[in-house]
């Protein structure tokens, strides 16, 4: 361990002192909101934040194969069209690219730049930081290695989000590629020829070596095309790179396990998913969507099943997390205390109707109380009276429930089904065991608390429901396909009364040009059914006009 680590550390145990050990026991009861995860003091707390969020921002774990040489990538992406020697390169690599620079390779990604100045409506600020460290957009990293410059991928470029030119990190990105690129990564890696590589990019022999580091390790990576652009394919990358492993206690990496794969379901069944948001965590006592962790830190686990599909040794993983305490409990401090955005700080208080909204208080009560958590309001308040508009619509407290629900309510399966195929071989790993992971398959998923909804269109896990309207809707009435797009525009690339994706003739003309921004609810995985029946149809019948509905959604633009 470096100086600079060994100062890391010293500096950490510090702050963490006064904090209170965290249960992260199976059942463990939630009594309340744990936004403070570990109870700092507000100045440790603070700092502990800010550190956690430049690790979202910048992956910090170094002992990845799978690094890319920056230096060469980007002189392969950037030289001149005409150039015979990027024409070998791209004839070697058996792909025509319609990339002319590393900025267009980030934008495919869907990875966001940093904003150029604070911005008042992130909920989540970010850290200050120098004009080198945003040289890459938020999610892309640079790690200095010694055999040079290498770029991965980490935490913001799946959970940070442009919400109409505001950078939130903690929001889900709607447009994530990060799978797609280890896919790729994989498929264009055995026609790589290192020396060939060095000679041609002039790249140094560290680069060259780093390179068939990166093409070695892909043997042991299970790479999966998402069904739809907006989700990832996370789960099925896990459980397709296990079975490329021995099932021995660290998984081990052999020439012989990469040659035979071991059957999984997930090579063709379809268990996508979107990335989370972070702000509901503080709520739970089960990780995922599906609630299957049932045991562990989720920071833990993220790093772990992270590497798992990198092809990362467990071994030296194991070694880089109990060298790097500091960090994962910087992130998970930093995680913990996110924050969702509020629908005022983009529209404005006069834009939501109070009256309107506590009319649909009453629907929210009867309807989806039970599920998704109490939420106290301004209104509520005996003080009321005296309170501005701004602070008429707080939450001034939310109730979620002491253990975390798994509930079916008729959604597609997919995604949970996808964790029975691999949870076993997880919960075995040694790695699993010394974290504390516990893996259990539900049937159903978490009914999520409801904080900042307004901001998290597409719905559903699997995004098969466009905006509030057609999640009101009765599943046989919903939208079979809709088209998607980037949330630049507020008038234009976003319904404000029904919360979400603007249908019909209010589609921007530009989403329906590119098919990547299609999507067909009738395709495997991406089911809109569910989420009705007992719910807002009793006994076949809507118990909710279409002006309740409005009154409805206007109360979850609230929360």
């Amino acid at each position: 361990m470096n100086t600079w680590k060994t100062t890391q550390h010293f500096l950490f145990t510090l702050l963490s002192f006064s904090a209170m050990a965290q249960n992260w026991e199976r059942d463990f009861e939630v009594l309340a909101p744990r936004t403070n995860i570990y109870q700092l003091e507000t100045k440790n707390f603070e700092l502990q934040v800010n550190e956690g969020r430049k690790a979202a921002l910048f992956y910090p774990v170094t002992i990845s194969d799978l690094l890319i040489p920056y230096q060469p990538v980007k002189t392969f992406f950037e030289s001149d069209a005409n150039d015979p020697v990027r024409k070998i390169l791209f004839d070697m690599a058996r792909v025509v690219s319609p990339f002319k620079s590393m900025k267009d390779v980030f934008n495919w990604l869907g990875v966001h730049e940093f904003p150029n100045s604070p911005q008042d409506e992130n909920p989540n600020p970010l850290p200050d930081l120098l004009a080198t460290e945003k040289e890459l957009p938020m999610g892309a990293t640079l790690i200095h290695t010694e055999n040079g410059e290498a770029m991965t991928f980490g935490c913001a470029a799946c959970h940070a989000s442009d919400l109409f030119g505001v950078k939130v990190l903690g929001l889900t990105n709607r447009f994530p590629r990060a799978n797609e690129f280890f896919r790729q990564g994989k498929a264009y890696a055995p026609y790589v020829n290192s020396f060939l590589f060095k000679n041609l990019l002039k790249t140094t022999e560290g680069e060259r070596l780093m390179m068939l580091k990166a093409k070695a390790a892909t043997k042991w990576v299970g790479a999966k095309k998402p069904s739809v652009l907006g989700l990832d394919t996370s789960l099925a990358q896990v459980a397709l790179s296990l079975a490329k492993r021995e099932q021995d206690p660290y998984s081990t990496r052999t020439e012989h396990s990469a040659r035979s794969t071991r059957p999984n379901k997930l090579e063709t069944m379809v268990a996508d998913s979107k990335p989370a948001v972070w702000w509901n965590v503080k709520y739970k006592n089960r990780w995922l969507s599906d609630g299957s962790i049932v045991a562990g830190n989720p920071v833990h686990t993220n790093f772990l099943w992270n590497e798992i599909g990198r092809g990362t040794d467990l071994k030296k993983l194991e070694v880089w997390m109990q060298e790097n305490t500091h960090q994962i409990e910087a992130l998970t401090t930093a995680v913990f205390a996110t924050m969702p955005p509020r629908y005022e700080k983009f529209f404005g208080v006069d834009a939501l109707d109070i009256e309107k909204a506590k009319r649909g208080q009453k629907h929210f009560v009867e309807s989806c109380q039970k599920c998704h958590g109490v939420y106290e309001k301004g209104w509520d308040r005996p003080d009321a009276s005296q309170l501005s508009s701004v602070h008429l619509i707080q939450n001034f407290k939310v109730t979620y429930h002491k253990k975390t629900p798994v509930i079916d309510v008729g959604t597609d399966p997919g995604r949970y089904l996808g964790m029975r195929e691999f949870a076993d071989e997880l919960n075995k790993l040694q790695i699993s065991i010394n974290i504390k992971t516990l893996v259990e398959p539900q049937k159903g998923y978490v009914p999520p608390p409801l904080e900042g909804i307004w901001a998290r269109w597409p719905y559903f896990h699997n995004n098969s429901i466009p905006n509030l309207c057609a999640l009101l809707t009765p599943s046989s009435l919903r939208p079979k396909s809709y088209y998607s797009g980037k949330a630049v525009d507020k008038s234009r690339d976003f319904d404000q009364e029904c919360v979400g994706y603007p249908l019909g003739d209010k589609t921007p003309d530009a989403w329906k040009k590119n098919a990547d921004y299609f999507y067909d609810t009738q395709r495997e995985g991406l089911s809109n059914s569910g989420h009705d029946q007992k719910i807002f149809i009793i006994n076949g019948q809507e118990i909710y006009s279409q002006e309740q509905k409005l009154e409805l959604i206007e109360f979850l633009k609230t929360l």
